[in-house]
């Protein structure tokens, strides 16, 4: 009876000390965690800014953390847990999106997951953002050290997606036509003399008529890829006005490098 006493409060205080690795939800609250320091001060605060004009506009909540280690859990489930936790998102429409990264230190590879509340899985499918978010935008850069840019690549794409101005199917057709050699430069080129020449603003198309002229400009200034700038916004002014309870339900993907 002893034995099988010491074996369950042994399996529990596992559990409970795994589950006690998950950062505790920042007082005052933040959307940007910079737990590993891989970040300036400077980084933190033009994305913070951004992030909250964004989660003010859309209601939608993007957190970006980062963390020197997973301490043994598994990526995928550590993000799910720290959303839970801190409650990203809106109670009433799991709009939470958490962004994790772990550096690469010595013979540590390093890792990204994202996951997505239930309120966005249909709009931000595992694959695309796998296949593309995570791998195209993010990971070149993180194996350049570059771990800003990647995430503000990454970030960048998930805001153009969730609000509408093209969809996760278009972001992963246009890239899977580049990779092919399908879309030449001198069409790129074309497609933006047109639309300069209409005078129209960088968010002139609706979702589904027209190829994406900020995944076009990104293709030209980028290699290939997204500017990952920030430029777009102006300061907002304020600080984050916290968590609204959402729900994570397993929707996410990752990769490492």
């Amino acid at each position: 009876m002893k034995k099988i006493f010491f074996t369950i409060t042994t399996i529990v205080l596992a559990v409970f000390s795994v589950v006690a690795q998950i950062p505790e939800r920042p007082i005052p609250p933040k959307l940007v965690n910079d737990f590993a320091n891989l970040l300036s001060e400077n980084e933190k605060a033009v994305l913070e800014d951004s992030l909250v004009q964004f989660a003010r506009a859309t209601s939608t909540q993007i957190v970006v953390v980062t963390v020197p280690d997973f301490e043994g859990n598994d990526p995928g489930d550590y993000a799910f847990r720290l959303g839970e936790k801190w409650g990203v998102g809106q109670k009433d429409k799991n709009n939470g999106i958490v962004i994790l990264v772990k550096p690469k230190q010595g013979n540590s590879k390093g890792q990204v997951f994202i996951a997505t509340g239930y309120g966005l899985e249909g709009i931000l499918p595992d694959a695309v953002v796998n296949s593309t978010v995570v791998d195209y935008e993010m990971i070149p850069r993180f194996k350049e050290n570059n771990y800003y840019q990647g995430i503000a690549s990454g970030v960048q794409v998930i805001m153009n997606i969730t609000r509408g101005e093209y969809t996760a199917e278009q972001y992963q057709q246009f890239y899977a036509k580049k990779n092919d050699g399908i879309i030449p430069a001198i069409v790129i080129f074309i497609l933006i003399f047109v639309l300069m020449m209409r005078g129209k603003s960088r968010r002139y198309y609706s979702p589904g008529k027209s190829l994406p002229f900020w995944l076009a400009m990104g293709l030209l200034s980028g290699g290939g890829r997204s500017s990952g700038s920030f430029g777009n916004f102006s300061s907002g002014g304020g600080g984050f006005g916290g968590f609204g309870g959402g729900s994570f339900g397993g929707g996410g993907a990752g990769g490492s490098w």
